[in-house]
């Protein structure tokens, strides 16, 4: 198995939930009506409650699932990608044991990340910066830094993920904006 890299893997989930939630962001208009503007959050499904299939028995807003859905599904494009799947190394060999624990925080972390990002009022983000969580000197799961090919890479392994999720080609070219605007924090070489 390739090394994999953490830092190349959390790069390309954040492009992906980014990614995500740019793609799910409606045109904006100015509105006559008093009530709040639509966020990106609220096009993904808001805060809809919607049975967790990863948590049978519970509930979950719908815009929060589809946030992690895209998280998820990216990570794992990532893992397949030779292109920077060197990043994952601490990821893949804990996933490749049985160890989920990893993976789970990562999702989490991530779909945090991009909750808030889109405009959810009901969840925060307790993660590093960018900057932080793509420094391997800050960040003991980052395999090295990564370089502009790098994320182009990540952003196309988002898309890859938003696609096995049925983002719209619209919505996926809203979220390449918002993604990157993330490009200087993440590429540090």
């Amino acid at each position: 198995m390739k090394k994999v890299n953490l830092g190349r893997a959390f790069i390309a989930v954040a492009a992906t939930g980014l990614l995500a939630a740019g793609m799910a962001l409606p045109s904006c208009k100015k509105s006559s009506s008093s009530s709040p503007a639509m966020t990106l959050y609220d096009s993904l499904g808001g805060t809809t409650m919607v049975a967790d299939p990863a948590a049978p028995g519970t509930m979950i807003e719908k815009g929060r699932l589809g946030l992690r859905s895209v998280v998820d599904s990216t990570i794992f494009v990532i893992a397949a990608d030779t292109a920077i799947n060197e990043y994952f190394t601490v990821l893949l060999a804990e996933v490749t044991s049985g160890n989920t624990t990893g993976f789970n925080a990562l999702s989490k972390n991530l779909t945090d990340f991009f909750c808030v990002a889109t405009g959810a009022k009901n969840f925060t983000y307790g993660g590093k910066s960018m900057t932080a969580a793509h420094d391997p000197a800050q960040n003991s799961r980052m395999n090295g830094k990564a370089n502009a090919a790098d994320f182009d890479a990540f952003v196309a392994d988002l898309v890859k993920g938003a696609q096995k999720n049925g983002l719209s080609t619209q919505l996926i070219g809203q979220v390449g904006a918002l993604v990157g605007t993330l490009k200087t924090q993440v590429v540090q070489r």
